[in-house]
């Protein structure tokens, strides 16, 4: 082995090439980058969905419908999955930091009891709001609906 057998690694030779390392290089001068323009410039960066002048597709469909700012998404929880709580972990007082515990909602949830499903134990539920058919399930059986 001498230096005359010596390689560069496999895979660390990429060919890259020089750009704006003078005129005798091939690519000096504009660099590859063509002649005046904003490409052509340092520190340029092309705005998401522009389209070189033409009016950008998200502004060119036409939107419809309403969206309410201020509407309060609730995750919705049925009546069965209270039941199934009640008789797998015999949990009789249900608030959201029970939930929370069982991956039912997260912290930050706002949670809404719904109707479907049937109820045969007594509990207490603690939410932000119920539906009236989960509260006449709920008291039905002796329990208590309590909004938040």
């Amino acid at each position: 082995m001498d230096l005359s057998n010596l390689k560069p690694v496999k895979g660390s030779d990429k060919n890259k090439k020089r750009k704006g390392r003078g005129q005798g290089s091939g690519k000096g001068g504009t660099s590859t980058k063509g002649h005046k323009g904003a490409k052509s410039r340092s520190g340029y960066k092309r705005r998401a969905g522009f389209e070189g002048g033409q009016m950008p597709l998200h502004r060119r469909v036409p939107k419809f419908g309403f969206k309410n700012i201020n509407r309060k998404e609730y995750r919705g929880i049925n009546i069965d999955i209270l039941q199934m709580l009640a008789d797998e972990k015999k949990i009789t007082n249900i608030d959201i930091n029970i939930l929370v515990e069982n991956g039912l909602a997260s912290k930050k949830d706002l949670i809404k009891i719904l109707g479907r499903g049937e109820l045969k134990t007594r509990l207490e539920v603690k939410a932000h709001a119920f539906t009236q058919t989960a509260i006449k399930a709920i008291e039905s059986q002796g329990g208590v609906a309590t909004k938040i």
